[in-house]
């Protein structure tokens, strides 16, 4: 792995930095607590967003604290968001290659938030997670297999 930026495909979406970087953590999270895969659907936007994932039931309220809380841990310990590059072959058994837009590039971004959460990512983000501000998340909705969140940030 390298920290040079090689070649990759052209990104053409323009994320809000904070959101996105928000977006990695509660993902992070999500794994974390529940075992869960990353996000199967998101719709991220400067004022609120949205992360589907394939779930077994609905959060209660003390889980969804919970998620909140620990998001807002991640974003107050000030972690570095960094940036390595390596090939597909190299983090073939680290990530799900499956997720990548079709005729990737063989270089590949991986995005880390401090030791907290990695993953393949051509987006932007903030540099360190304080720069985030408040996490919150305002709705959850459970439907056949289905689990949404949305989440907004105070700033």
């Amino acid at each position: 792995m390298t920290t040079q930026q090689p070649v990759l495909n052209e990104h053409h979406k323009q994320e809000f930095p904070p959101m996105h970087t928000a977006e990695h953590i509660l993902n992070g999270t999500m794994v974390k607590m529940f075992g869960c895969q990353r996000a199967v659907g998101a719709h991220v936007e400067r004022t609120k967003s949205k992360l589907d994932y394939d779930f077994q039931r609905a959060l209660t309220p003390l889980e969804i604290a919970q998620v909140e809380a620990r998001v807002n841990a991640v974003i107050a310990a000030d972690l570095p968001v960094t940036c390595t590059y390596a090939t597909q072959a190299e983090v073939a058994s680290r990530f799900d290659l499956g997720r990548l837009p079709e005729g990737a590039t063989q270089a590949v971004r991986i995005v880390s938030v401090g030791d907290y959460d990695h993953c393949l990512c051509a987006g932007t983000h903030v540099e360190h997670t304080a720069q985030i501000g408040h996490f919150r998340i305002s709705s959850t909705r459970y439907a056949a297999g289905r689990l949404r969140i949305v989440f907004r940030l105070d700033r």
